[in-house]
């Protein structure tokens, strides 16, 4: 490789794992640089953006201090669970804090990444611009998010009403006046439910399996601090595990008591619905729940279970493909559409490609992020000087599969293929920085 001043990083994104990658990166003295194809820093948290999945009623699903960047805490005036409008307007304070806005190349993308001999070819394209140019540099961080490209399932028949998924959906005035069905129990698919209840002539979710509900406080307290806190005390994670569902079970209660389908896993087996509302509208009347979705007819939908009822609109909140539409697959080391990656971050065999945030935690993403990043700094760094951490943690990441003993118990379901313990993993890059740190 290229000495320390002359290595040269792309990072593909500036939301908030591209712009904390482009923070650790540049603050080890590496030359990095990001590209964006949105006009304006914020990623997926810009609802102006097109590419955004955000809607005008989203706030954050983790609290503040479990989300917010340790180096740069939220202001304290913000809520404990901040707007989307608030998140980005933080990013923004972050940007500038650390003086990154001037290392992005706004509406700007990639078309295509190809590895040579030595570097990467990079093929670029402004907005607005029908010529392409071609950059070369020493390595590549992916931080283009999973939130970009809608998921759609097949579904027999053909429906006469209006048909959205959750990523076209950003005003309850879409819902007004009308016979609402929601397909999906995720956190969006939730949250537009209860809106459908709140604003739609009818409401009614279609899901395909029981969920536990998690309220988003505890005695006053964001639930996920709550969690923190537990599973730092000295006792057996069965024990954590008991309490964590009598706290659940005391707050919210069970969820077939408010008409909805019992859960056939356990607590912490699926990634975490944080909502309460959902619960109390099911209770009151105004959302009916449905199993699957068998067939449409018109404006006629029938369940698996032969229930059918007319809708005028059809949501779907199911989910997002993990697309990387400008490099081969095989570079990224893909296996049934995922790239399999030590901690879903690193290339086992490519020490130059790195992916930032592919994963789901069940709290704060941003500073497992931070964590993932530091890394990638750090082993760039260390590669270049020859420093012994740089062999280890090659060794490592070659011999370690993904390094996620702890995801077994996970719902095997396309859902769940990125999903992580928030605590084990960050427990696990913490010991890596460290280990750097001390070598």
């Amino acid at each position: 490789m290229t000495s320390k001043e002359d290595l040269r990083v792309l990072i593909i994104g500036a939301g908030p794992s591209g712009l904390v990658a482009l923070k650790n990166l540049r603050q080890l003295g590496i030359n990095a640089v990001a590209v964006d194809r949105n006009f304006g820093l914020g990623g997926n948290w810009d609802i102006r953006s097109p590419h955004s999945s955000v809607y005008e009623s989203t706030h954050l699903i983790s609290s503040k201090g479990m989300t917010q960047f340790v180096d740069f805490p939220m202001p304290e005036d913000y809520p404990e669970y901040p707007s989307h409008r608030e998140v980005l307007a933080y990013l923004h304070f972050y940007a500038e804090r650390f003086d990154l806005d001037r290392f992005v190349r706004k509406k700007t993308s990639v078309v295509s990444l190809n590895k040579g001999d030595t570097a990467w070819q990079v093929e670029l394209q402004e907005d607005g611009k029908t010529a392409k140019s071609s950059e070369v540099f020493d390595a590549i961080v992916i931080a283009n998010g999973h939130h970009a490209e809608p998921m759609m399932p097949s579904i027999t028949g053909k429906f006469s009403g209006e048909v959205l998924h959750a990523h076209g959906y950003k005003h309850h005035r879409q819902l007004e006046g009308r016979r609402v069905l929601v397909v999906g129990a995720g956190n969006s698919g939730c949250d537009i439910a209860v809106e459908a209840a709140i604003h739609g002539a009818t409401a009614a979710i279609s899901m395909r399996r029981g969920y536990h509900f998690f309220p988003k406080f505890i005695r006053g307290k964001p639930a996920d601090v709550v969690g923190d806190r537990v599973r730092r005390w000295p006792i057996p994670r069965s024990w954590q595990r008991r309490l964590s569902q009598f706290v659940v079970d005391w707050t919210i209660g069970k969820p077939h008591r408010y008409g909805l389908p019992k859960p056939e896993h356990g607590l912490f087996d699926a990634h975490p619905i944080i909502n309460s509302q959902l619960p109390y509208y099911a209770g009151h009347g105004k959302l009916t729940v449905f199993p699957d979705v068998r067939s449409f007819d018109g404006e006629t939908i029938e369940f698996t279970d032969g229930q059918q009822a007319k809708f005028d609109l059809v949501v779907f909140a199911t989910g997002y493909q993990l697309v990387f539409p400008f490099i081969d697959g095989g570079l990224l080391n893909t296996h049934q559409g995922v790239p399999k990656l030590y901690l879903h971050a690193f290339h086992p065999t490519d020490d130059t490609l790195f992916v930032a945030g592919m994963i789901q935690p069940n709290s704060g993403q941003w500073q497992l992020t931070d964590l993932q990043t530091q890394i990638m700094a750090r082993y760039l760094k260390a590669r270049q000087e020859g420093g012994k951490a740089a062999q280890w943690f090659q060794d490592l990441k070659q011999s370690g599969g993904i390094g996620l003993s702890s995801r077994e118990h996970f719902l095997a379901t396309a859902r769940h293929r990125l999903e992580v313990d928030y605590f084990d993993y960050r427990k696990t890059l913490t010991k890596i920085v460290r280990q750097f740190d001390q070598a």
